[in-house]
Order: C-alpha cells, then structure tokens, then sequence
C-alpha cells in the first residue's frame, strides 16, 4: 500500500507567496522523483486546543499560519529514494542552501506512514 510522508510547520503569514513558490517547484521534482502526488495545505480552521493541537504542536506565533502536507509514494523504497534525490535537487535549485526555506525548520514535525486503510 501506498507510503505517506506527513509535515506540519509553521509558516509566517508575510512568507505565504515565498512558501507557495517552494511548494509548487518542490512538488515537481518530488513528482520526478517517484511521488505519486504532493499536497500543500494552509491553515484556515486550525483551532487552539486546551492540551495539544496543531499550533501548539509547531508552537505557533502570532501572525503565522499551520501548514500541513503530505507526500504520497508507492512505498517506502521509492519514498527513501526520491527524498534522498528531491532534497539534493532542492537544495541545489536553492543554491546551495537550504536553510533558506521562508518557515523555521526548528518548528516542523514531519514522519512516514503506512497506509492501512484507502478509500
């Protein structure tokens, strides 16, 4: 069954062009490295919670958003693989970079999931 990679991160609100910018060029070259698909979400209904929630979780601040996203692969092979190869071709398109991401890497939560159930 398919493998998921999750990622939650805090992004400035100011920052949302420069992180959509990212999003769309990171999304094709995971796509050209194996990705089934990539998709990008941005905060709109992300309520506090009283003992965890997503803006607890990337200890949110204010004028910053939730981002949450996931990248869909076949399986965890082709996962390890097309990551390994997406983040040197990232880094590469950032110049040699990558901490200059428009968000606090600090902050990002991210893991691979098995899928169990697919509807």
């Amino acid at each position: 069954m398919t493998y998921v990679q999750g990622f939650l991160l805090a992004v400035p609100n100011a920052n949302k062009a420069a992180y959509t910018e990212l999003a769309e060029a990171s999304a094709k070259v995971f796509r050209a490295n194996g990705a089934l698909s990539v998709v990008e979400t941005w905060g709109v209904s992300v309520p506090d919670g009283k003992l965890t929630s997503f803006p607890m979780a990337v200890k949110l601040e204010k004028d910053e958003s939730v981002v949450f996203s996931w990248i869909s692969w076949p399986d965890k092979e082709t996962a390890d693989a097309g990551m390994d190869l997406s983040m040197k071709e990232l880094e590469e398109l950032m110049g040699g970079d990558i901490s200059k991401v428009p968000f606090d890497g600090m902050r990002m939560i991210w893991g691979g999931f098995e899928t169990i159930v697919e509807a």
